[in-house]
């Protein structure tokens, strides 16, 4: 009877630690489960993570090129307007002595004009004096000039200017 409790008593344990066990096995494989679950959705995530990195990278390298034909086109419009610049340049330096030459030619004009004006009025001052002196005298003018239109003769003087 001893040895049959025994049994009965090792038999119970048994299937005691038997269900322990088979409930600790149904636990874990359900922890499996989820593990395995939580690890498809990490795969799944960094999947999506992997699809976005190459796509911002696509988009990364469409930028950089972007950016590259900007600088090269910014460089090309900067080139363009320096030459614009240095040809405006040369334009006015060539503008400004042409106003150099025309301002150097007005002045010796203008003293060549101011000299004319001298001669005129000193030409003026003699003829009026001239007059004067026909007009108080006795002589007529008629006497001493025997032509019936006096004709005068003008020779100009020429300028030459060093300015």
């Amino acid at each position: 009877a001893a040895a049959a409790r025994h049994l009965q008593a090792a038999e119970d344990w048994y299937r005691a630690r038997c269900a322990r066990l088979h409930e600790r096995a149904a636990r874990s494989q359900e922890a499996v489960r989820a593990s395995r679950r939580e690890a498809g959705e990490c795969r799944r995530q960094l999947q999506a993570r992997l699809a976005e990195m190459e796509s911002l990278r696509g988009a990364h390298q469409s930028l950089e090129r972007q950016l590259q034909e900007l600088e090269e086109r910014h460089s090309a419009e900067a080139a363009g307007l320096q030459d614009t610049i240095v040809q405006l340049e040369d334009d006015l330096r060539n503008t400004k002595n042409e106003m150099a030459r025309h301002l150097r030619e007005y002045q010796d004009l203008l003293n060549v004009k101011m000299a004319l004006d001298i001669e005129i009025a000193a030409y003026r001052k003699l003829l009026e004096g001239e007059e004067i002196l026909f007009s108080t005298g006795s002589v007529g003018l008629s006497a001493l000039n025997p032509l019936p239109n006096p004709t005068y003769s003008f020779q100009p003087k020429v300028f030459s200017s060093s300015t």
